[in-house]
């Protein structure tokens, strides 16, 4: 068993380690913040990921079939109450409940 000195070495090291790479990013940061591009890519971003995720999930979507209105009807409730109140939470949590209960009551398999 190694000697005390030795584990808190190691005890310290560590922590050191961990401290600077979850303060790096920070670090890094800082100076893109002032960046136009940044600015932009902000403002911009959450509305791309959002479509790519919604083309994602949807992509493979069977519209033939029935049980393909329960997504159709989920985002568009989601879009719904997302312009009517401006909350994501209610907006995710109100498309995901919608799309719940169609897919296990409606258009239950």
């Amino acid at each position: 068993m190694p000697d005390a000195s030795y584990a808190i070495a190691a005890v310290l090291v560590t922590a050191a380690v961990t401290w600077a790479l979850r303060a790096l990013p920070f670090a890094a940061l800082a100076p893109l913040r002032e960046s136009g591009t940044v600015q932009y890519l902000s403002t911009r971003m959450p509305a791309g990921v959002m479509l790519i995720l919604v083309v994602y999930c949807l992509r493979d979507l069977p519209l033939a079939q029935p049980r393909a209105l329960a997504p159709v009807v989920a985002v568009a409730v989601t879009v719904g109450l997302h312009l009517w109140r401006r909350n994501a939470l209610l907006s995710i949590l109100g498309g995901t409940a919608v799309h719940v209960i169609l897919s296990s009551t409606i258009f239950a398999p």
